[in-house]
């Protein structure tokens, strides 16, 4: 089993689900987030006052996986979140050990 993470513009979200959904992924958890990376923030101008905003809004996306869906995941989040523009994101695969259903106590590849 694997977890993807992706980090990506928020604008891109719905793209991206959408690609999920088309490959079968069933579930995803969503979380605002903050960061920066190589564009280190920008500037902008509110009210006539320059300011600068270090940390850009992102969104990061988990999903749990079967070993054989990683990699479509991965495919599909990347052609989905691309803009060419700097600022698209990161893509993460982890090994994941165990995953347990609370509900049905289900393990492993059946939970998810």
């Amino acid at each position: 089993m694997k977890l993807l993470m992706a980090v990506i513009k928020p604008h891109r979200l719905d793209a991206v689900r959408d690609a999920l959904t088309a490959i079968g992924v069933q579930g995803l958890t969503v979380t605002e987030v903050k960061g920066y990376g190589r564009q280190r923030g920008h500037t902008e101008v509110y009210r006539g006052a320059e300011y600068v905003v270090n940390f850009v809004p992102k969104v990061k996306i988990e999903i749990a996986l079967s070993d054989e869906l990683a990699e479509r995941a991965v495919e599909a989040v990347q052609a989905a979140a691309r803009t060419g523009q700097i600022g698209d994101g990161k893509i993460f695969v982890y090994e994941l050990d165990r995953a347990v259903r609370i509900r049905t106590g289900e393990t492993d590849a059946e939970a998810l």
